[in-house]
């Protein structure tokens, strides 16, 4: 959730394929500040943000918790400029939060500690916990949203219905949350599992135009399950404010090299189902039961298990699965000069799994401290 508005993927509109340049794609990443020592998540987001905005400018924010501070990439043509601001501000905020003796995790949910959760003090974070109460105490976590440019809100839609079938598959590639205030959930995707329990995160519900879409919002927001009919927080929407469509079931990754791959295949996604869109297909009309059934397999198993394909009911072992993504969207990917970049990402899953893999690694070689040691980054 996110209470300031971004300016990651806002742009000039063009279409790979087309004769202009390819959209637009910037990126949020929410991040976690610890004590190096303990490797405990610490409250010091709005002082590292403080800090760090003097240096990054508005590229860098607090976030939902105190325990929290989020970065996000202007918005990028090329992948290579992309990962260049993610490795930027990445180390940017390290040294920021180093100057207050402090470390930086990009970890889904918090290793070490993170109970009770501070909440920071904006009015939509606030009307959050004052409609979701208890829901709200263990919600500490950190995502990675990516924006792409599509100011045609009714097409940002339709693409949307597309996007469904492919966000389980979203969750798994990414999952970097197998350990939750210092246990091992048996997840590898934890933090999914905790916004699953909110009736407004998940898959947005299939709509016919952005009108359908608005009319659902405002009947939640009026039933009381949704806190602002203007600012749905399902993991696809047209951004309220920006002319972009955002993406927002990802779990942060550990590398920003796999951000950059990450919002290299979303904006394939984006290109190739708008195409799609104008063509006159709306997108398949999958059961909001089959998508949160996928979630589930994805959340628990990661890369390493079975999933359920929401367009065939098979259920595929997740490289399958990537192997039907990369035909699906492999002509944007060659145009838009990613395909390369993500092949590459693809290749790294299945050599060394995801960032769920890396912690509970790191976690058999030194506990628990070493989980947090292992992802910081350096300055």
């Amino acid at each position: 959730m996110e209470d300031t508005s971004s300016r990651a993927g806002s742009g000039r509109r063009a279409r790979a394929g087309n004769g202009g340049r390819p959209p637009t794609v910037g990126v949020e990443e929410e991040l976690f500040l610890v004590d190096p020592g303990s490797g405990a998540v610490v409250d010091a987001g709005p002082r590292v943000a403080a800090r760090a905005a003097r240096v990054l400018g508005d590229l860098v924010s607090g976030e939902f918790t105190g325990l929290q501070i989020e970065i996000r990439t202007p918005p990028c043509t090329r992948m290579e400029e992309l990962h260049g601001h993610l490795v930027r501000l990445r180390q940017g905020v390290a040294a920021c939060a180093a100057q207050e003796g402090l470390g930086v995790c990009p970890s889904a949910t918090p290793v070490i500690g993170g109970f009770p959760v501070p909440v920071s003090a904006g009015p939509r974070y606030r009307a959050s916990v004052d409609l979701y109460r208890s829901l709200m105490d263990d919600f500490a976590v950190c995502a990675m949203h990516v924006h792409v440019f599509l100011p045609d809100r009714d097409v940002a839609v339709r693409v949307g219905n597309h996007l469904r079938a492919w966000l389980p598959l979203l969750v798994e590639m990414t999952a970097n949350s197998p350990f939750h205030s210092g246990r091992d959930t048996g997840y590898a995707s934890w933090r999914s599992v905790i916004r699953l329990g909110l009736p407004i995160l998940g898959p947005p519900p299939y709509a016919e135009s952005f009108e359908d879409y608005r009319r659902t919002a405002a009947a939640l927001a009026a039933a009381g399950a949704m806190p602002f009919a203007d600012l749905p927080f399902w993991d696809i929407r047209p951004h309220p404010r920006l002319p972009t469509l955002e993406v927002r079931c990802m779990d942060v990754p550990a590398a920003p090299a796999d951000s950059a791959a990450v919002a290299a295949v979303v904006r394939a996604l984006v290109v190739t189902c708008t195409r799609l869109v104008e063509g006159g297909d709306h997108g398949p009309r999958l059961g909001g039961e089959l998508l949160r059934g996928a979630y589930w397999y994805g959340t628990r198993d990661g890369w390493s298990g079975q999933g359920l394909d929401a367009l065939s009911r098979a259920m595929l072992p997740a490289p399958e699965r990537a192997r039907r993504l990369v035909d699906h969207i492999g002509g944007a990917l060659q145009e838009l000069g990613d395909l390369e970049r993500v092949v590459a990402f693809f290749d790294r899953l299945a050599a060394r799994g995801t960032g769920a893999d890396r912690q509970r690694a790191a976690h058999r070689a030194g506990g628990l401290p070493q989980v947090v040691t292992d992802l910081s980054i350096r300055p």
